[in-house]
């Protein structure tokens, strides 16, 4: 029942994710104030470049082209990055969570290990152990900040040295404070049996807990379905009501 800030015991490396006070508005500031200045799409452009030491000349070759490009403001800088991705076509085998993955977002080219997770409109999103084979999904990677809609390239490499095109997207967003949640299973047994009722230890320890979880529908191994009517005592019993009489060898989940 205390307050609790979640940020007051971070490690010490967190202090380099930077946090926007507002994505959106510095997005829509940045990219406005870009299109009023610099070079316009179809521009022929003459640059001069000073102090190029003499050794690089000598060792380019001419064959080889010279990459130029520019920072937007904050672009320098490193955060949490979300990109919404799809699985290419050509590519079938399973790709894990966490597993190293090559990035082309952008100009900018890197390796990380992203987490995966549901592409929705809610404010917590089911984390993947796996990339869908079907459908849109996040990767998630603390990297460079990069502003969308660059277009994201992901591949995974081979033990020969080739890569492979793994999935295909766009820069989703930077926020740090997305929420990916993991699901998990509680269980419990039944203490007492009646004819629909039935009282569940074991699944919780406290009240308090029973009546957060009330809203949650449960279920049985055995098919039964129901829901919390009242906790029981102080140390985590609960009153169930199902829609059929449990069996005592059950579980409720």
């Amino acid at each position: 029942t205390s307050v609790w800030d979640p940020k007051e015991n971070l490690p010490t490396d967190y202090a380099r994710i930077f946090q926007f006070e507002n994505f959106t508005a510095t997005k829509k500031r940045i990219l406005k104030e870009d299109r009023d200045s610099g070079a316009m799409p179809g521009w022929y452009v003459r640059l001069h470049i000073e102090g190029v030491p003499a050794e690089y000349m000598a060792s380019r070759s001419s064959d080889s082209p010279a990459v130029v490009y520019g920072l937007l403001p904050h672009e320098q800088k490193m955060s949490v990055m979300h990109f919404i991705v799809k699985r290419h076509h050509s590519y079938n085998e399973p790709i894990k969570s966490k597993e190293r993955m090559i990035f082309h977002v952008g100009f900018r080219r890197f390796s990380a290990c992203p987490i995966y997770s549901e592409h929705t409109n809610g404010s917590k999103h089911k984390f993947d152990r796996w990339l869908p084979n079907e459908g849109m999904a996040v990767a998630t990677v603390f990297a460079p900040i990069t502003f969308p809609s660059a277009p994201v390239l992901m591949f995974k490499a081979n033990s020969d040295g080739s890569q492979d095109m793994v999935a295909t997207g766009s820069v989703l967003s930077v926020n740090p404070d997305r929420i990916i949640s993991k699901r998990l299973i509680l269980s419990g047994h039944p203490f007492k049996i009646n004819k629909r009722t039935a009282t569940v230890r074991y699944m919780f320890f406290n009240r308090e807990d029973i009546l957060w979880f009330k809203p949650v529908e449960l279920r049985t191994k055995h098919g039964r379905r129901g829901h919390i009517k009242m906790p029981l005592g102080t140390h985590g019993h609960m009153k169930c009501v199902f829609d059929g009489q449990m069996k005592s060898q059950d579980t409720v989940l």
